[in-house]
């Protein structure tokens, strides 16, 4: 059976809660090196990723500016897992989100392993975990329901426009362009692993509220430090922004999460943390003392009152949202019409140009030309006039 090397890329900024979980899941699920971007975190993510980095198997490097430049540092950090450490196969992901293979009794290395890397690059379907809501605390066993909700409804009940797009997993090479968020690279995909060895992505957004407000923040200050990126009206992080600004988020946070297990739309899967207690259990975690505060059984929950009071605000809010979500997008597409036109316009205008550039000068020859004709006609007149006379005294 072939070998493969498989190597992780990872960006990272203030996910102290969840990137000791995440590390320890992935090395147990056979990646070779995890590199690791830490982008100016503040609140000890990077002093975890330094004792990750003694093991040799965790390469770290630092970006300082929260620019949201993602695309550029996630391709250079793809290219490098090609170029340096030989990959296979690259699997680009964010802090909060798990790949694992669907089949329980293969590993996600065995599982690329089995696929053809004919294939290029494949889509990976990511689903949300949600849970019991928190204050803060540990999140892996609280957080253990797909959400499945009809995505149709998403907006309208909880103020989520979509579940998350697919992330890609692609052949190593050099040259390759990561889109912004990991959903796509510019590696043509050809085909997907067999069914016995697919693969998805388990995703925790909303582990915590001091976690997620705190995620939000950065995302938003991130964008509002880089004027050339332009999110769209629907963005989920921008959005979330707004209402951060707004003093509203945490009343959304809440309205977003099951009131139980037997809520419509949600099904069981505790595949992560268990996983991870077996880490523990079995004595096989890198750093067991840094993992534990994931799969801790102890954290701050909402009561009742504060669920319900949120529930109400979050009926008057999200209207506000629908609605504002629709001006943007209409003035965001009024102002890129209008732009196409003009571009159009300019276009044309400069067609024009050229044309009477690229004609101007045949122009002025062919008026050259006749003006040297002009200027010779009463020679040639008087010429024919003289030999006229000649012709007649000559009879």
């Amino acid at each position: 059976m072939r070998d493969v090397t498989v190597v992780m890329t990872v960006m990272v900024r203030d996910e102290a809660d969840v990137i000791s979980a995440m590390l320890e899941h992935h090395l147990a699920q056979g990646i070779d090196i995890i590199l690791v971007t830490d982008n100016g975190s503040v609140d000890g993510t990077r002093d975890i990723l330094a004792r990750y980095g003694e093991s040799g198997r965790v390469v770290v490097s630092d970006y300082l500016a929260h620019d949201k430049n993602q695309t550029a540092v996630v391709s250079a950090m793809a290219s490098r897992a090609a170029t340096e450490f030989g990959a296979t196969w690259v699997i680009n992901a964010d802090a909060d989100e798990f790949f694992l293979p669907t089949h329980p009794a293969t590993t996600l290395k065995e599982a690329l392993r089995r696929t053809p890397t004919g294939i290029g690059a494949f889509p990976v379907p990511v689903v949300n975990m949600t849970g019991e809501p928190a204050v803060h605390g540990g999140w892996a066993n609280r957080l253990t329901l797909r959400d499945e909700r009809d995505e149709a409804s998403l907006l309208s009940t909880v103020a989520l426009h979509a579940h998350p797009s697919d992330d890609v997993i692609h052949v190593g090479r050099a040259d390759v362009t990561v889109q912004q968020g990991n959903h796509g690279v510019d590696i043509p995909s050809i085909g997907r692993p067999a069914p016995e060895f697919d693969i998805e992505v388990q995703h925790f957004p909303w582990r915590t509220y001091a976690q997620y407000s705190t995620k939000v923040m950065n995302t938003g200050l991130s964008y509002d430090a880089n004027p050339l990126l332009n999110p769209s009206p629907r963005h989920h992080g921008m959005r979330d922004y707004r209402l951060l600004r707004a003093g509203l988020l945490e009343d959304v946070y809440l309205h977003r999460h099951p009131r139980s297990s037997d809520d419509e739309g949600f099904s069981s899967d505790d595949r992560v943390a268990r996983g991870l207690r077996r880490l523990l259990d079995e004595g096989r975690a890198v750093h067991p003392d840094l993992l534990r505060a994931a799969v801790s059984q102890e954290w701050v929950p909402y009561d009742a009152a504060r669920r319900e009071r949120a529930a109400e605000v979050a009926a008057l809010v999200i209207p506000l949202v629908i609605e504002e979500i629709g001006a943007s997008t209409r003035w965001r597409d009024l102002y890129r019409g209008e732009a196409a036109r003009r571009a159009r316009a300019e276009a044309d205008a400069e067609d024009l140009r050229h044309e009477l550039r690229e004609s101007l000068p045949t122009r002025l020859d062919a008026r050259r030309t006749r003006a040297r004709r002009l200027a010779t006609l009463p020679g040639r007149v008087l010429r024919f006039g003289i030999r006229r006379i000649g012709r007649l005294l000559n009879r």
